[in-house]
């Protein structure tokens, strides 16, 4: 009798590849690509797999080419995940290889918005942002950058149900100090001054905070249902 998952490769769209059938193609290119880090891309936005309707990811040739790229910018010019998924994407838009791509500075300038625009763009009220920089979740700024204007919109939508900055004190020192255990984790790789080993540093840090938020998220999960049996 065939295996559950011979068969799913059976019904598996011609084509498409698994998880496992992705890495035999790039791992001996790149050999610390895990399934884990497969997965951690996806997150990124730097690929978008399609899905069996049992929920298991199948994986173009497009998309190897895609990760193979985004891969070999991240090893040989230590660029961080956001602009190698920019570069991918504008490729992609104008319709150019991605094998074209020049890669551009590892530490681009990203876009701020003055104090009215980020209000603007987030919903948030003067008296909401100026409780969130009392609290200390947000730093005083002529200018603010993008990932200030993803915090506030969640505080808009958290004080919508009462749930004020100044409640939020310890998720900022719980950030800290989540902050310098990935400090500590990354510490042999954080104390060499070779540009391979910022860039690693850089790569896995990342990755190890999606992962601290993903037990975090299930530790709230289990006790919210305490509360609510």
């Amino acid at each position: 009798m065939a295996s559950g998952g011979a068969a799913r490769e059976r019904l598996a769209p011609t084509g498409l590849l698994s998880i496992g059938q992705v890495l035999a193609r790039l791992t001996p290119q790149f050999p610390q690509l895990t399934s884990s880090k497969l997965r951690f891309l996806e997150v990124q936005g730097i690929v978008a797999p399609s899905r069996t309707e049992s929920g298991y990811r199948k994986f173009s040739a497009s998309d190897v080419e895609r990760l193979r790229t985004a891969l070999t910018l991240q090893r040989d010019h230590y660029l961080p995940l956001s602009v190698i998924r920019e570069q991918l994407d504008e490729a992609e838009a104008k319709g150019e290889s991605w094998s074209d791509i020049v890669p551009r500075s590892i530490t681009p300038v990203g876009r701020r918005h003055r104090r009215e625009e980020l209000l603007a763009r987030t919903g948030a009220t003067p008296q909401l942002l100026n409780d969130a920089i009392s609290a200390g979740l947000i730093p005083a700024s002529e200018t603010y950058p993008e990932q200030v204007s993803t915090l506030l919109s969640g505080l808009v939508t958290l004080a919508r149900h009462g749930i004020e900055p100044r409640h939020l004190r310890s998720l900022r020192q719980s950030a800290e100090r989540e902050a310098a255990l990935i400090e500590s984790a990354l510490s042999t790789l954080l104390r060499r001054t070779d540009a391979a080993s910022r860039g690693r540093a850089a790569e896995l840090a990342p990755e190890l905070a999606t992962c601290i938020d993903e037990v975090r998220s299930a530790m709230v999960r289990q006790a919210l249902e305490r509360v609510l049996s």
